[in-house]
């Protein structure tokens, strides 16, 4: 076709009528200027040549096909997050041609590896739903509402000011201070606010820091000359900090700070966990509080995190250099038996190391451009992507209880820092390629699970994976491969 309403004058089936020119052709092509303009990554995405039945052009399969297509629907993702377009005015409006570097019909090119084939979305059993509309319904339900966050947020800090102000008047944690961590302070909560994580630390003088074990995650923590310490108690014959010692003192403390609270209990410990879990109910719910000890430790960072947090190319390296100028913490947590013995030191009394503050600054602050998802910046889909990745492990959690027990949210966020660093650019997670960038996610996901190999993001020789059978890891795989090939049945059920 030449223009809007005229027939190609290469067509033979072109006839005048009532002195016009008129076309017998079943389908007619229609220029771009019926179409609202789109950003580049949809065009790209979604430019598919109008069928026809002229016999000068390339047949296509088509019946009953009108002679003209109405306007292109806007992606689900676009209509929900950008203005309308300024539609293109006149009848002279021209099409614009398509990139010659990329093929008709591609991804966007800063979109590496993308899925062989986009699955739809199911509904009720039959009804399908495009992909991003689908992930776009799925992310509202996650959304926590401001009213609940609000208040449960309130009932949080009253039980940890409590806590915080019985240990000021301890004998060992006098020094206690509050650094809170995790996904509801990053902003990557879902569902309810029903969780939440406290690390209680306490800043350390000069120390003598030394690794146990080949995987630089766990230390053993000596004090360097110090005169009457207020946590002496916990030392060893060789002076030694023992983790549990303290850990079981902290314990008995909190049990006391929050003994008189209507409606608390505090959960039996579990093995090699950290922290004082505190069950608060509250109306016909139940609010979870994990109370974490923490050691401040100031100086360099161990040298087995020299090489980690690689996202010079994606944040800069200033920001790298910014963030090893802060303190690391150790929290009282070892793997493996008790009693096991390394160079003196026992298991049980050595401190696994955490970045955690870094990690949430970096999450709060995680886009190539300052102004990334600001009020008036682009927005990307990286929060959502995690968001995602976090309610499927869940859902799968639930319905395997057993068989994947060993999985954390934390390997999901883990495998999004990771994927930031191979992907740098903003724009290769635009809020628009949710429904590319979330299965490139996962396909990440299931790369790592089938190598066994999710390195600390802070510690590459550390195996976050080491622990987990390789049995375990493959069918993780096979089960998120199965609901990405076959659109996420499973969310559907959760709806």
């Amino acid at each position: 076709m030449t223009g809007r309403g005229k027939a190609s004058p290469k067509c033979p089936n072109t006839a005048k009528i009532d002195g016009k020119a008129r076309t017998k052709c079943s389908a007619t092509v229609q220029t771009q200027t019926d179409e609202p303009s789109l950003s580049k990554a949809a065009k790209a995405h979604d430019f598919t040549p109008a069928r026809t039945n002229c016999p000068t052009q390339t047949p296509a399969k088509a019946e009953n096909a009108k002679c003209a297509r109405g306007p292109r629907a806007r992606g689900p993702v676009e209509s929900a997050i950008e203005p309308n377009p300024s539609p293109q005015q006149g009848k002279g409006a021209r099409r614009k041609s398509p990139d010659p570097k990329q093929p008709t019909g591609s991804l966007p090119r800063n979109i590496s590896n993308p899925p062989q084939e986009r699955q739809s979305f199911r509904r009720g059993g039959s009804t399908e739903e495009e992909p991003g509309r689908a992930l776009v319904r799925i992310l509202n339900q996650l959304k926590i509402k401001r009213e609940a966050r609000s208040k449960a947020s309130k009932i949080k800090n009253e039980v940890v000011e409590k806590i915080k102000t019985h240990l000021e008047k301890s004998s060992n944690f006098k020094r206690i201070q509050i650094l809170p961590t995790g996904s509801f302070f990053e902003n990557l909560k879902i569902g309810n606010p029903d969780e939440f994580d406290v690390m209680f630390t306490i800043p350390l003088g000069r120390v003598d820091v030394q690794p146990f074990g080949s995987d630089g995650a766990y230390y053993s923590v000596k004090f360097k000359r110090h005169p009457n310490h207020d946590l002496d108690e916990f030392l060893s014959d060789d002076g030694i900090l023992c983790a549990s010692d303290m850990l079981k003192a902290f314990r008995r403390e909190v049990k006391a700070a929050t003994r008189t609270i209507p409606s608390l209990q505090v959960e039996p410990k579990k093995l090699s966990s950290p922290a004082v879990t505190l069950i608060l109910k509250v109306d016909d719910s139940e609010i979870s509080i994990d109370i974490v000890l923490g050691l401040e430790v100031g100086g360099s960072w161990p040298s087995c995190a020299q090489e980690g947090m690689a996202i010079e190319k994606w944040l800069g390296a200033k920001v790298k250099q910014q963030y090893k100028f802060k303190p690391y913490y150790l929290v009282p947590k070892h793997e493996g038996r008790a009693n096991e013995e390394e160079g003196g030191v026992r298991a049980e009394e050595v401190w696994r190391i955490s970045f955690s503050h870094v990690e949430k600054e970096i999450m709060k602050n995680h886009g190539s451009e300052k102004t990334c998802c600001e009020k008036k910046g682009a927005k990307c889909c990286r929060k959502q992507c995690l968001k995602l990745l976090k309610h499927l492990l869940g859902e799968l959690k639930d319905k395997h209880p057993k068989e994947l027990s060993k999985f954390c949210s934390y390997h999901a966020k883990t495998t999004l820092l990771h994927a930031c660093t191979e992907r740098t650019s903003d724009g290769e997670w635009g809020l628009s390629n949710l429904h590319d960038c979330f299965p490139l996610l996962l396909q990440d996901f299931v790369r790592h699970l089938k190598d066994k190999t999710l390195p600390n993001f802070f510690i590459p020789q550390h195996n976050l994976l080491g622990s987990v059978g390789v049995k375990t890891c493959n069918d993780l795989a096979h089960h998120i491969e199965y609901e990405l090939n076959n659109g996420f049945p499973i969310f559907n059920n959760s709806d």
